[in-house]
């Protein structure tokens, strides 16, 4: 079996644990930085890192991680978070997923992201990036996913109740519409085209993005820091956090929000602040 096909096959199953979690409900406690963590958080970890474990290559998890087990990273190892959006998760409102990702010398290459309620599957391979969903277990309805870069500007955000410097940006950039979805499905929308952009001015960690990443990279898609170059991944000395960073359908549309979010924190915007709890306006994932 492949590290995707491996990977596939974790994900798969760790959705069907949280399913199962999921439709009985469950409680939640707190971890020492304040966040929420459930037994399907749990759970789902233990089921993927069986599956990885016998590929041979370190791994790092969100909840190993809480946990203070942080391995040795080498050039290529795995990064993973068994429950993306355990709030979304808590508010039963079924925008979480699953993530697993490939890193090899600090850039994602392999990843997936696989939404349990829906099925919605997304998948980067080294011949692109793919769509499909979960059904009895396999996943069907296969299809390339390829970034839509011209069109109104779509941005996944929301203009009315974002960060303040979000709403400049879009003033700034004469964005038509904007949209959000729970959690790393945000990437799915970049790399299916029906966004163009996603800023993320508050803090993220590597296992929040590094599938999405592939993902958007497979895609013909970009995700770039504030500087200019590509979102890496496997920086213990930060925690794990990453940097402000760009998503987005072009590398030219990357640069343009760049060079705007530059100005605006240079007249004082604090584009590092975590942004208010945003107001959903959701999308169907394909």
């Amino acid at each position: 079996m492949s590290e995707i096909e491996t990977m596939l096959a974790a994900a798969i199953e760790a959705a069907g644990a949280i399913s199962e979690i999921y439709a009985r409900g469950t409680v939640a406690r707190h971890k020492a930085d304040g966040s929420p963590v459930t037994e399907a958080d749990a759970c789902a970890e233990e089921i993927i890192l069986r599956h990885l474990a016998p590929l041979g290559l370190p791994i790092l998890a969100e909840e190993s991680v809480a946990a203070g087990r942080i391995p040795a990273l080498g050039e290529r190892f795995f990064c993973v978070d068994p429950l993306d959006g355990t709030k979304e998760f808590l508010k039963r409102n079924g925008e979480f997923t699953v993530n697993i990702a490939l890193v090899e010398h600090g850039r994602p290459r392999l990843g997936i992201i696989l939404a349990p309620v829906t099925g919605a599957t997304y998948w980067a391979t080294s011949e692109g990036a793919h769509v499909g969903r979960l059904i009895d277990g396999g996943i069907r309805d296969v299809q390339p996913a390829t970034v839509v870069a011209d069109g109104p500007l779509r941005i996944v955000a929301s203009r009315s109740h974002g960060h303040p410097a979000l709403r400049v940006l879009c003033d700034r950039m004469a964005v038509a519409e904007d949209v959000t979805v729970g959690s790393s499905l945000k990437f799915g929308l970049l790399a299916t085209g029906a966004a163009q952009l996603y800023p993320r001015f508050g803090p993220t960690s590597e296992w929040d993005t590094a599938a999405g990443q592939a993902i958007i990279e497979a895609a013909g898609g970009v995700v770039l820091r504030l500087d200019g170059t590509p979102l890496t991944c496997g920086h213990p000395s930060v925690g794990f956090i990453n940097p402000t960073f760009v998503a987005a359908a072009s590398q030219a549309l990357a640069e343009a929000a760049i060079a705007e979010i530059l100005v605006i924190e240079a007249r004082g915007e604090q584009v590092g602040e975590p942004p208010p709890q945003p107001c959903v306006v959701c999308i169907p994932c394909p």
